[in-house]
């Protein structure tokens, strides 16, 4: 059974006779798996993205995750009850907030002592526990994608939402990252979507890579 499984999903902007933007989409995903999105602009990419995370409901079919129904023309899962986390393109760092605050601001569930030891790990493991005081624009971009991760990582998604993480960053910062954030993603088993127009990070990062819209939708 699919960990994550879309069927035969309809959506459109605006009104009853809007252009669908997603039409007949179907995508399946094994529990761990790294799936990597590419396609040109204006292919729904980033809209499958905020579909899955809840902040777009569906006109027609299913997305179901770890065996619940998150979307169907019905329902629609609240996306802070979803277990979706996002990494965006501008990383969305809160600017008067520490490295540490930053990675500890979704995790308002938690007891202090539970907080502060899911804070230590993750920093651990982008390690950025030597800057964990310093605010974003004290940090490089490299620095920045890195605690954007910990942060949507903290919380311990079911799945993981990239949506261009590398484009603000310069081709020769991208070759590192790309293989920091692999080992990120194997290290934890994170079900994972990576959108990018740059084969090369998709690649580096992914397991396997569809292109859209082709590749997704039924004949």
């Amino acid at each position: 059974m699919a960990f994550l499984e879309i069927k035969n999903l309809f959506f459109a902007y605006g009104g009853k006779n809007a252009p669908w933007v997603l039409e007949n989409f179907n995508l399946s995903m094994q529990k761990g798996e790294v799936l990597g999105i590419a396609g040109p602009s204006g292919q729904g990419k980033s809209t499958l993205l905020r579909i899955i995370a809840g902040l777009e409901r569906i006109q027609k079919g299913t997305i179901c995750l770890d065996g619940r129904v998150m979307s169907d023309a019905q329902t629609s899962v609240n996306p802070e009850d979803r277990q979706v986390g996002m990494v965006f393109q501008d990383y969305g760092l809160f600017p008067h907030m520490s490295v540490a605050d930053n990675i500890a601001y979704g995790l308002y569930h938690l007891s202090r002592k539970e907080r502060r030891k899911c804070v230590r790990t993750m920093l651990e493991l982008v390690r950025m526990e030597e800057l964990s005081k310093r605010y974003p624009y004290e940090i490089s971009g490299g620095q920045q994608q890195r605690v954007a991760l910990a942060r949507s990582l903290a919380p311990k998604p079911k799945v993981l939402l990239l949506d261009e993480p590398f484009s603000s960053l310069d081709a020769e910062l991208k070759i590192g990252i790309r293989s920091e954030v692999k080992e990120i993603l194997d290290a934890t088993h994170t079900t994972s979507i990576f959108v990018s127009h740059d084969n090369a990070d998709l690649e580096a990062v992914c397991d396997r890579i569809r292109v859209m819209p082709a590749d997704f939708y039924s004949v």
